[in-house]
């Protein structure tokens, strides 16, 4: 096995960490880090796992209400009172880029991340809702961008060739998102789509989960339990998804394609056993903490568990289950492999652990234990390979405010488009009226809806296709509706009020569809927040998010921020999507 590299300024800089960064580290540790050690903060302190760019604007938003009872932020997903001891866990996050790279995988382990989050808290997955948004796929669509001028190809040839790269994209990760879904056998009962040239070369794939749970039967993610021992249990752990957190915290590029390594490789069976065995072991009462492996893995579990509780942990990376030979210490911590979860058992349920995941045929592996030290300490073949403070990577990220500047030959353009449209013949405005109509936005999404099984489960009451998605829980004899929700053209136009406009139309759908709304996640897709204008969309969106959610009465749970939705063809839409649940 090779030596590790050597920790050099050049090595820090393609790790992400900025030379302040690499400075406040050494000084946490008392000396300078090792390779592994430098993958680790590398990854926690990533904006997708941080939000060092966004924290300070996402505490803007209401997160308390009498009927929450998991407040955003405090655990994988946040849990909502529906009354006679039953309670709703949901959430959305987003995919976005492992889906430009790797459309139908990216797509799918979109979907299987999200079902994680939701068994983790002790609920079961009901259903599943989608956000989804291509460049063009068809010859004729706006012939207009709003804010700027199109960044699209100029000649018909070039112009067919990224329409075909487009709808690659949209196939993918529609198939993809059928594919998990139908398999683990979770319904996706509703969503939206739209096709806008500001997507092309980055679409945005945002997933949302719901599930139900006794108030008893919640679950938490914290190595709490001097001595408790911490399993490892699901699929094997591999080189696919490596250091995936890094790279969605940056722009994508033309080379952007080599990263394929950084997409994760999902196998949605493996997660329906996955799920049943971890539903098992927590209604047998040996569970102390559960978490899933997602963003950032073996690292991220670890750490964040230990740091939530106050304790330290220790793993020795030898006792993790291996699907390829020779895998480095840095590998396996950073890999985000699939199907896979961090259990701490409480002492003297070991064998309980052992014969629940033998039953289900799935991988459990007794790695390491919890300890009083606060220390996240990593072994491997009993040699120090990482030894950091839980807290310093979980929740001691430097927190930035970045620049933030109005666009203003932005609203220029856009006074002078609306200008254009005043100025329509009643012949134009009746061949519009038509394109309209033919606009894969505005047609119907059946070619989509028929490829997802929304019927599995028999709870559906409203398919896809509604104002919003609503399904009778039966043993809970609960009628659940819940809509995603953003217009993007808005949010370009004026991002406070288009995050007020998705609420309400969440509020809305919900309303017309019978239900009282209860409670929203969010799934923030921006540019990157290093550009002024970017970091000025992010933060009126959420003032109005923020805004609207408390006229409605519906506290924040819980989400996603999604940075550096750029690509050469340049930057998205803001679109703040907006999930929200009502009874």
């Amino acid at each position: 096995m090779s030596a590790d590299p050597v920790v050099t300024a050049e090595l820090v800089r393609r790790h992400g960490l900025t030379p302040e960064e690499f400075d406040r580290i050494k000084k946490i540790l008392g000396r300078e880090p090792n390779f592994t050690e430098l993958g680790i903060f590398s990854v926690m302190w990533s904006e997708h796992c941080s939000y060092k760019n966004s924290r300070k604007e996402l505490r803007k938003f209401p997160t308390a209400g009498p009927k929450i009872l998991v407040k955003a932020g405090e655990e994988n997903a946040g849990v909502v009172d529906i009354g006679n001891g039953w309670a709703v866990a949901f959430k959305m996050e987003s995919h976005n880029h492992p889906s430009a790279i790797e459309p139908f995988q990216g797509a799918a382990t979109g979907v299987g991340g999200i079902i994680r989050d939701i068994f983790t808290m002790g609920a079961r997955p009901e259903f599943c809702l989608n956000s989804l948004r291509f460049g063009p796929i068809t010859e004729k669509c706006r012939d207009t961008r709003v804010g700027r001028a199109s960044d699209t190809p100029a000649t018909t040839e070039d112009r067919q060739k990224q329409i075909a790269a487009n709808r690659r994209l949209f196939t993918g990760v529609v198939s993809g998102i059928a594919h998990y879904g139908n398999c683990v056998g979770i319904p996706t009962i509703g969503g939206e789509i739209y096709f806008d040239e500001s997507f092309e070369g980055n679409p945005l794939v945002n997933v949302f989960c719901l599930g139900v749970l006794r108030h008893e039967q919640l679950a938490r993610g914290t190595a709490e339990g001097a001595g408790n021992p911490v399993f490892y249990v699901g699929a094997e752990t591999g080189r696919d998804g490596l250091a995936g957190a890094a790279f969605a915290s940056r722009e994508l590029t033309q080379q952007s394609r080599e990263d394929r390594p950084a997409v994760q490789v999902g196998d949605p069976f493996k997660e329906k056993l996955l799920l049943e065995a971890c539903l098992e072991l927590l209604a047998r009462g040996a569970v102390a903490g559960i978490q899933d492996m997602g963003a950032a893995g073996l690292t991220c579990s670890t750490c964040e568990t230990a740091s939530r509780a106050g304790s330290g942990i220790e793993i020795d990376l030898a006792k993790v289950p291996k699907r390829e030979p020779g895998m480095t210490p840095y590998e396996i911590l950073l890999s985000e492999s699939q199907e896979r979860m961090l259990i701490i058992a409480r002492h003297g349920k070991e064998d309980v652990v052992r014969e629940v995941f033998e039953k289900w045929d799935v991988p459990c592996a007794e790695i390491g234990r919890v300890t009083s030290d606060g220390i996240m300490r990593v072994r491997n073949n009993g040699q120090i390979a990482a030894e950091i403070p839980a807290k310093a990577l979980a929740e001691e990220a430097p927190l930035y405010s970045r620049e933030a500047k109005k666009n203003i030959a932005e609203i220029t353009e856009d006074a002078e488009i609306i200008r254009k449209i005043s100025a329509l013949s009643a012949s134009s405005v009746i061949e519009s009226l038509r394109q309209v109509l033919r606009d894969p936005t505005i047609a119907s999404k059946n070619w989509v809806y028929r490829q997802y099984d929304h019927t599995v489960r028999t709870g559906t009451i409203v398919k896809p296709g509604s104002d919003a998605a609503v399904f009778f829980v039966r043993y809970a004899n609960k009628i659940l509706a819940a809509s995603t929700d953003c217009n993007s053209t808005y949010c370009a136009l004026d991002p406070r009020e288009g995050g007020k406009i998705a609420v309400a139309e969440a509020a809305r759908n919900l309303t017309c569809s019978g239900a009282k709304p209860l409670a929203v996640t969010d799934c923030l897709n921006f540019g990157n927040p290093y550009k002024p204008e970017n970091f000025w969309q992010l933060r009126e969106a959420i003032e109005g998010i923020a805004e609207a959610c408390r006229a409605f009465g519906t506290p924040v749970t819980g989400g996603n921020v999604s940075l550096y939705n750029e690509s050469p063809a340049g930057v998205v839409d803001p679109t703040p999507t907006i999930a929200m649940v009502g009874l």
